[in-house]
């Protein structure tokens, strides 16, 4: 991995840590690099959803067609107006960043909205902590918290094995880092 390089400057995700704060809600208007699609049978309910329970705020809308959602910068969402949605979740998602202080406000408000909508959280050997959350549009939504960075951790050696390996403590590189 020796191509890659620390670009958490071009990020709004805090590097992780318990002190991590996340950034505030993103209202500038900007060329989106990417975003999510979703159909919608009733885009009020939507809206209220993913904006009391996943934190989400609404940018714009234009009635009855479609609904502009986002969080920190580059975390957009558009839900449109839909025939229908399936029966069940697929088992494609879309991941969002959060810090670890807002799992378990997240968990709080999407089971308060639906008591069923949540899975979660569980740590990863990759060092995150996730939540999986099933929308009413039936998306299924990852918010993922970096936790903070144990050298001695069975995370560190799963990453260590791929090659991925934290800085040193004088701010040296030992290798390429998370």
């Amino acid at each position: 991995m020796s191509d890659y390089y620390d670009a958490f400057e071009i990020s709004p995700v805090p590097a992780p840590g318990p002190d991590a704060v996340a950034p505030e809600l993103y209202r500038g208007i900007y060329g989106m690099p990417a975003f999510v699609t979703i159909p919608s049978t009733d885009l009020a309910a939507s809206v209220d959803f993913w904006t009391r329970g996943l934190g989400f705020f609404e940018l714009f809308g234009i009635p009855g067609t479609l609904v502009h959602l986002r969080r920190w910068a580059f975390q957009d969402v558009l839900l449109v107006a839909g025939e229908s949605v399936p029966e069940e979740a697929p088992a494609m998602s879309v991941s969002f960043a959060c810090v670890l202080n807002q799992v378990d406000s997240l968990v709080e408000a999407c089971r308060s909205l639906n008591p069923d909508s949540v899975d979660g959280p569980r740590d990863t050997p990759w060092n995150t902590r996730d939540v999986e959350v099933i929308t009413p549009e039936r998306a299924r939504v990852v918010f993922t918290a970096a936790k903070p960075w144990d050298p001695d951790s069975p995370e560190a050696q799963n990453l260590a094995s791929v090659g991925i390996t934290a800085p040193t403590s004088d701010g040296g590189e030992n290798g390429d880092h998370v």
